[in-house]
């Protein structure tokens, strides 16, 4: 029952994976769609630029949450040993670095910079910053 567990367990971080690569993959020609398109368009180049920029990143952040999925699994239910864990710890250091990176391209700005969302109408807070009703 042992063997069949490990192996199902290979298996599906095995499509994970797949997953993963497959998202990444699919950004990539989605963004070149949309570069191209954009151009066609006859758009502003920065625009079209930017917005193909925003879309491959965000393509490589859910492909790389994927593969970080597919690594936990890996070290932690099929190989859990010192050494596994030791490199999954490195590549999930490597793969937030790389998540951060990204996320600062896309949104210009560190994830813990966002701003708060403005008042909602009508309620004591936006009465007091001045918003009509």
């Amino acid at each position: 029952m042992d063997t069949l567990a490990n192996e199902i367990l290979h298996w599906a971080t095995r499509a994970i994976e797949v997953a993963g690569t497959a998202v990444i993959v699919y950004g990539i020609l989605s963004a070149l769609v949309l570069l191209v398109g954009g151009t066609r368009a006859g758009r502003p180049m920065a625009d079209t630029f930017r917005e193909c920029r925003s879309s491959l990143g965000m393509a490589i952040l859910l492909g790389l949450e994927f593969l970080v999925a597919a690594d936990i699994i890996n070290t932690v239910a099929i190989e859990p040993t010192l050494q596994s864990l030791a490199v999954l710890a490195g590549i999930v250091l490597v793969r937030t670095f790389l998540s951060f990176s990204l996320e600062v391209e896309i949104e210009g700005r560190w994830p813990w910079q966002r701003g708060a969302a403005p008042p909602a109408e009508g309620t004591a807070d936006a009465a007091a910053s001045g918003t009509k009703r």
